[in-house]
């Protein structure tokens, strides 16, 4: 798979980060000796640096350092883009049985405020527009741990909790269009985090809300806690606040345990709350994790049948929900030429749908331009900029 993503690319430089990364360190040079770094879940902020390391003849870099405080390297950006992510919230206290996470990126961390909104505004002066405030379980941002904001810090809309005032401050950074947060908890979607989603009008109506199983059963085994009727309710809180919110989704098919009626409720789930898009994974475990030392008892090929199912359920999803897009017009924040056709360019939508439309003259990157759907795939659409 190296060699393939190398071939006809020269100067292309490949690495491995994050959890995987920071619990195997140099080892994963020894599986994949091609590789030109490894970084660890709290260096990210320094790709760009290595990978100009690496195009100088430096490589391969391995920088799996824990001993750096968040606070001081997570602002690191390749600010070619008109989009963006903001690390707010790092760790995770919430204890899955499949997750390595905590082991790996350690207890929740939430950043001050400041130095979030520094980063956006730096960001919105190097042309960014879409910024998405990133964390593990984002909506635990400043519940835990030292204040996040001032004692004397006040919401123009009266928010009290962490990541509603966040959000609201961030929207108004003087050139940042959108706002998004990822990755949502069903517990974390309190009445003010969704007043703050409909009221903010740089927050988008799209939310990433994990799901994993419909299963109660499984979801209690996996420790997600919560229900399906408590996923069920966080949904209606905001799709009762913004009737054109997207909502997205991942599932993982497998668990341990997982029965053919576990899979078929998980099934009939994600239909009920018809997800725009979902990333279906196959279980496997982690070592370390509480769920490793189960019997991982589903048959690969089990596995494999079930995440096919999933997937050509979502294909058809998708595309029925996309074609009631068909002959209405969008917003497009424009990121430039498609990669698949560069007479062609694309660009997103405020529920993150991507949309693929012929140029205009005058008509740049980080343009904000309407363009009407003519036509619809399972995740793309089509249209032409209005007039």
């Amino acid at each position: 798979l190296l060699t393939s993503a190398r071939r006809g690319r020269s100067g292309q430089v490949v690495g491995v980060m994050g959890c995987m990364a920071q619990r195997l360190g140099r080892s994963v040079l020894d599986k994949v000796p091609r590789l030109d770094f490894v970084v660890g879940t709290r260096r990210l902020a320094a790709i760009p640096a290595i990978v100009e390391c690496v195009r100088a003849g430096h490589g391969p870099v391995v920088d799996t350092e824990e001993g750096v405080a968040f606070d001081e390297a997570l602002d690191g950006h390749d600010e070619r883009g008109v989009a963006a992510y903001i690390n707010i919230l790092l760790g995770c206290d919430r204890r899955c049985t499949y997750c390595i996470v905590p082991a790996v990126r350690g207890p929740e961390w939430s950043r001050p405020a400041a130095g979030v909104l520094a980063e956006a505004r730096a960001l919105a002066d190097a042309g960014v527009r879409d910024v998405t405030l990133l964390g593990q379980s984002v909506t635990m941002y400043g519940r835990r741990g030292p204040p996040v904001w001032p004692a004397a810090a006040l919401s123009p809309r009266g928010f009290a909790e962490p990541l509603p005032r966040l959000i609201e401050a961030v929207g108004a950074v003087e050139g940042i269009g959108r706002v998004r947060f990822t990755s949502g908890h069903p517990a974390g979607c309190t009445p003010e985090l969704v007043r703050a989603i409909a009221e903010v009008g740089a927050a988008c109506e799209h939310l990433h809300l994990p799901l994993q199983s419909g299963s109660d059963r499984v979801l209690d085994a996996m420790r997600r806690g919560y229900t399906t009727e408590d996923y069920r309710r966080a949904a209606g809180r905001l799709r009762a606040a913004m009737p054109e919110l997207a909502l997205t989704t991942d599932a993982i098919v497998g668990f341990p345990s997982e029965s053919e009626e576990d899979f078929e409720r998980t099934r009939a789930f994600m239909d009920e709350m018809a997800f725009d898009n979902a990333f279906v994974f196959k279980y496997s475990p982690r070592p370390g994790t509480v769920a490793a030392g189960w019997n991982d008892d589903v048959p690969e090929a089990e596995k494999m049948r079930r995440n096919q199912v999933l997937l050509a359920d979502q294909e058809s999803r998708g595309l029925r929900l996309n074609e009631r897009l068909v002959g209405r017009r969008v917003e497009v924040l424009v990121e430039g030429a498609s990669l698949r056709n560069e007479k062609r360019w694309t660009g997103r939508t405020r529920t993150n749908k991507i949309v693929v439309f012929e140029p205009r003259e005058g008509v740049r990157a980080g343009d904000m331009v309407q363009v009407d759907v003519d036509r619809a795939m399972p995740q793309t659409l089509y249209g032409t900029i209005g007039r």
